[in-house]
Order: C-alpha cells, then structure tokens, then sequence
C-alpha cells in the first residue's frame, strides 16, 4: 500500500520523491535499518503548515503528516502523538523481555495490567468470537515453532507431530481477563498481538492528535493507516493498494513505473489495514508465513493479500488477519454483514475480489493523478 500524499520516500535527506507520491507502506513486521528521524514542514497556503515526520518503529516507518493554522503546533502535535507510540509499544511489544505482554507469556498471569493490554486482549477475544476463530491472539507456540533458528535457517517446516503439540497450546477460552487482570491458564502457552496492536497503537497516535488540535491528518505504519481530514486542498487523502507481486515499486523523475497498482482508496475518515502472506515466509516452498490458522497450525495459502477499511484502524487490522484466514468467499460473507466496512482481497493468481461496498477509484495499471 503507498501513500499518495506527502512528499518523499521514506524520507530521508539524500533520496526524494515528486511531490505526487510518498511513502511505501510495507505491509507486517519485518526487520529494517535504523534511519535517522526525519521531519519536513511544508506551508500549504496562508493559514495552513504540513509537517511530515518519519521514524522507525515497529518493524517498519510510522510516518505522520499533520496539518494545522500554526506550524508549532502541528510539530508539537506529531510529537506528542509520536511519544503515545512509544509509551503503548513499550507495553504490547512481546519481543520487549520488559513489556508487560512479555511478563504475562512469561509467567501466565498479570495482575493491575496497564489498561492497553486488557483493552487490546479483550479486543482481541472480541474478533476471536466475531469471526468465528479466524481471528486468534493465542497461536503465538505456532508461531515460536516457524521462527526457531533452526526451522528458520533450514526452512524445513515442523513435523506435525511438533505442530499438534503447539497447537494443544492454542485457544482464547485458555485466556481470563477483566478490568484488572489477564491471566492464561496452560503452561506454556502465550499470546501474539501483532495481528491487532499496530493498528490500536495508531488508534492512539489519533487521538493524541485531535487532543492537540490537530484535526487533519495521516498516519501510516507499515501498512496500517488511520487519517482524518482532508489533505490540504480539499481533497481527501489518496492511498495505493501494493500489488503483492511487486516487492518494491520504482520511481523515475516524474513518472509513476509500478507495473501494477490494484486499486487506490481515498479517505477522509477512519482506517486501512492490510495483511499479506509475501512479506515473511518460513518455507522453500513460500507457503508458510506469519498468519496462521489455530485450528491447523498451517499458513492459509489462498490470498496474498487483505485490504480492509473501517471505523478504527486496530478493527481494519484484525479483520484484515481474519479475513486472510477465512478466505475469500467467507470473508467477503463476514465484511458484507458488517457497518462501515469493506475488503479487497487479491488471491495468489492476482484475481481480486471485493465486497459490496468497496469504494476503489482506480483498477490495474492507473497512474495516479
């Protein structure tokens, strides 16, 4: 997915973008260089100032682009809403030994935990029961079995008899929560948010934003996307769908050279997740990857991606999980029973299918205007 709407590529000061394009928004988590933290500040007319600012977080570039009458406060506000990504990262983070997500898949229990992790595990039951258990916060022992060194390195998958053992771990009835504590109740088992935090923690870089003021916006993080507003000229903000075929787009001076562009969303309000089979496989074969199905422990192969667009960007992200895994017709089926929701899902032959609502501006091989 890319966005259409500030100025650079993963900005940085020696490489730059026409004005047109922006950012290449990689979908899931993935390991990247640290880069410096960059900011542009762009006077849009006499009343309004942009400030555009890139960081590295969360496996990828959270960029944020602000508008607002005072350009000190559109700076103060980015940086506030930065310093909210932060703090909620420093508690759903599992691979963080001090987050509190990582206390409880050490010891099974924690009790008085920060409210982020009651609100995005009882979110996450939630979807669990919504979607019919497609969506599932407890296969993180089939997930450890694919990122073992020595599975990994090998890119042998695990025997079934390894994954049948895993999966005796799996299952949100194995979790209690209330409004204090969250405690699991197998040895061994553990809990992976990766399928639902980014999205809540971008929810949360939103509201740090409309506190300070500032009502227009965008805010993608690899993928998950969350704006409000226009984009300065009274035209909402443009977001490509990435082909999943193509692992980086090109650019040359002022043409667009993607080969394909599948569709392109334009947003004024809400959220945009997608999930995508081709960013992380654990196999030869490119079939097992980082979405998982509880009931099998195997990797769903049918898509290579899911779009989602809803009212928050933490509801685009499980759905856009869950919908991975129930594939195409049954997510299609979930998403049109739904409010304020739609789904684009492209499946390993490149065939899209929508749902009813769906609102895409352009089809295959569109240059953006």
């Amino acid at each position: 997915m890319i966005d259409m709407n500030s100025s650079s590529q993963y900005l940085t000061s020696d490489q730059a973008v026409p004005d047109k394009f922006s950012s290449l928004l990689e979908m899931g988590f993935k390991r990247v260089d640290p880069g410096p933290i960059t900011t542009e500040s762009v006077r849009i007319d006499n009343n309004t100032h942009r400030i555009s600012q890139v960081r590295p977080a969360m496996g990828s570039f959270v960029t944020i682009s602000a508008l607002h009458q005072s350009e000190m406060l559109a700076a103060a506000a980015v940086g506030e809403a930065f310093e909210e990504m932060d703090r909620v990262i420093s508690v759903l983070n599992r691979f963080d030994g001090n987050s509190a997500l990582a206390y409880l898949n050490d010891t099974g229990r924690i009790e008085s935990a920060p409210p982020e992790l009651i609100q995005v595990v009882g979110g996450g039951l939630d979807y669990h029961r919504l979607t019919g258990g497609a969506f599932d916060i407890t296969v993180k022992p089939i997930i450890d079995l694919f990122r073992d060194p020595q599975t990994y390195e090998s890119r042998i998958p695990p025997s079934n008899t390894e994954l049948s053992e895993a999966r005796e771990l799996v299952g949100s009835e194995y979790i209690g929560v209330d409004d204090r504590n969250v405690s699991l109740s197998r040895n061994g088992m553990g809990l992976t948010l990766d399928g639902i935090a980014k999205g809540y923690i971008v929810d949360a870089m939103a509201d740090a934003l409309l506190g300070h003021g500032a009502t227009r916006f965008l805010i993608n993080a690899g993928g998950d996307i969350r704006a409000a507003g226009d984009r300065g000229d009274k035209l909402p903000w443009t977001i490509a769908v990435r082909d999943p075929e193509d692992k980086v787009p090109s650019w040359d001076n002022e043409s667009w050279q993607r080969s394909i562009v599948p569709d392109l969303i334009q947003i004024t309000a809400g959220g945009v997740a997608t999930s995508g089979s081709y960013e992380v496989y654990f196999d030869r074969d490119r079939l097992a990857h980082h979405i998982v199905k509880g009931q099998t422990g195997r990797s769903p192969t049918h898509a290579m991606s899911v779009t989602v667009a809803a009212a928050t960007t933490m509801e685009a992200d499980a759905l856009a999980t869950a919908i991975f895994v129930l594939g195409p017709n049954e997510g299609k089926r979930l998403i049109d029973e739904l409010d304020d929701c739609e789904c684009l899902i492209i499946d390993r032959q490149g065939k899209q299918a929508r749902s009813s609502g769906w609102g895409g501006i352009a089809t295959s091989g569109s240059k953006p205007e």
